[in-house]
């Protein structure tokens, strides 16, 4: 078989493919937006996570193991957003500068094709979404080895907003700066959790440089490009956006270290059959009360994701607890429940019931 004469031919095809890849995406984009003008028409929703969820699963069942599977739903979430987008643009406030971990969770989550704005503060984002000036935030809520990002946590006491989504997602710390050069590095600036994340490798390999902690690794990067003897801890995404260049790769502590993102918005999703339910709750002041809130869980069978507690502000020694529940709040054992805690809490508010993320990104992420 003559190579020379069958590669062209191959890659002909391969063309032919691309161009007809290319005019059914075209054709699904205009059946999107038709679904919009329809959707606008009954007053229904924009996003429906149970249908994106049932597309995924179609696909992946007639994909019968052929293409890669994390490459196939990376593919097709981004052919899906932007369709969704072309309904209407979400715009979507995250901790900023450009090219912050969160910047790229909402970006994982929403597509290229948001409108994304970078706020100064977790409390910023909180305020925007409530205020209505942008449809959805991103902010980090847990890390699997740091815990709770308490500046999120507190946010929910403050602001009205709702959760709407999830994102999971493996951490991998850069050390960068403009040279590239180790040497040159005479202070290593982060925000707070990737400094706490890497302080073991800084204490082995950088004894005698002093680390800055800055309200976001976006800052550290802008900070490491303006001035040559800053080091950064940073994504990969700052990288290409600040022009700096890689010292280390993986100078996390731990392997298999994750940071949880949420998406706030004003609205809660419909339920989506994958689900998880997140409420605030304070308890009457009396012995047993937390054990009588975990008994009435266990005993309608609902799995406990997740429980955290933050003193109030206004009390000493009060303390309101977070809950992640696995389910939706139209299920009705999540319902009855919670209607039960609405009677014997001091406090309960319903934070939002989202389509959970079950899946870590392999390309890593964090505060």
């Amino acid at each position: 078989m003559d190579e020379k004469l069958d590669i062209p031919k191959v890659r002909q095809r391969i063309d032919q493919i691309d161009d007809t890849i290319l005019e059914l995406l075209k054709e699904r984009l205009e059946c999107a937006k038709t679904i919009g003008l329809l959707k606008n028409e009954t007053n229904r929703a924009k996003w429906d996570p149970q249908r994106e969820l049932e597309i995924y699963d179609r696909l992946r069942s007639k994909n019968n193991g052929i293409f890669p599977y994390k490459a196939l739903h990376s593919i097709f979430h981004e052919i899906i957003t932007t369709c969704r987008l072309s309904q209407r643009k979400a715009t979507v406030a995250y901790l900023g500068p450009e090219a912050t971990f969160t910047h790229l969770a909402g970006v994982k989550y929403f597509g290229q094709s948001a409108d994304y704005q970078p706020m100064e503060s977790i409390a910023e984002v909180f305020e925007e979404v409530e205020k209505e000036r942008v449809q959805y935030g991103i902010v980090p809520v847990e890390n699997s080895i740091e815990g709770a990002v308490t500046y999120s946590l507190d946010a929910f006491l403050r602001y009205k907003v709702q959760i709407c989504g999830e994102i999971q997602l493996a951490i991998t710390h850069n050390l960068v700066c403009r040279s590239g050069n180790i040497e040159d590095i005479q202070t290593v600036a982060s925000h707070s959790q990737p400094l706490a994340q890497c302080r073991q490798w800084l204490r082995k390999h950088l004894p005698k440089i002093p680390t800055l902690e800055v309200f976001s690794t976006g800052a550290a990067a802008q900070m490491a490009a303006n001035n040559p003897n800053v080091g950064a801890i940073a994504s990969s995404l700052a990288i290409a956006t600040y022009g700096l260049q890689v010292v280390v790769r993986g100078i996390e502590d731990y392997q298999g270290n994750t940071t949880r993102f949420l998406v706030i918005g004003r609205k809660s999703p419909k339920k989506s059959g994958r689900d998880k339910t997140s409420i605030l709750i304070g308890l009457i002041n009396r012995p047993g009360a937390l054990n009588e809130i975990l008994t009435i869980l266990s005993a309608k069978n609902i799995d406990l994701a997740k429980i955290e507690s933050r003193p109030t502000k206004d009390k000493q020694w009060k303390y309101l607890f977070f809950l992640d529940m696995i389910g939706h709040i139209e299920d009705p054992v999540i319902y009855e429940a919670c209607n039960i805690l609405k009677q014997i809490c001091a406090y309960y508010e319903l934070l939002g019931s989202y389509p959970r993320a079950d899946d870590v990104d392999l390309n890593g992420a964090s505060a």
